[in-house]
C-alpha cells in the first residue's frame, strides 16, 4: 500500500471520527467540554453527518481498488 493511501484512510477515519464527536455534541448526549458552543445546536448534527458520510465515502472509494 502506497504512503499516500495510508493518508487518505487516516483522513477518511479521522473524518468519520470527528463526524461522530459533532454529532454528539450538537445532540447534547456528548457534552465536552462544556463550555462547547456546539453543544445542543442542531447545525452540528447535520454538520456531523455529513463529515462521517464524507469520510464513510472515501473509505469505500479507497477499497474498491
Amino acid at each position: 500500500m502506497s504512503p499516500l493511501r495510508i493518508v487518505l484512510h487516516v483522513l477518511a477515519a479521522f473524518c468519520i471520527l470527528i463526524g461522530v464527536i459533532w454529532i454528539g455534541q450538537g445532540s447534547g448526549q456528548f457534552p465536552y467540554p462544556a463550555s462547547s458552543f456546539m453543544i445542543d445546536q442542531t447545525p452540528w448534527i447535520v454538520y456531523g453527518l455529513g463529515l462521517a458520510l464524507t469520510g464513510l465515502i472515501g473509505l469505500v472509494l479507497l477499497r474498491q481498488r
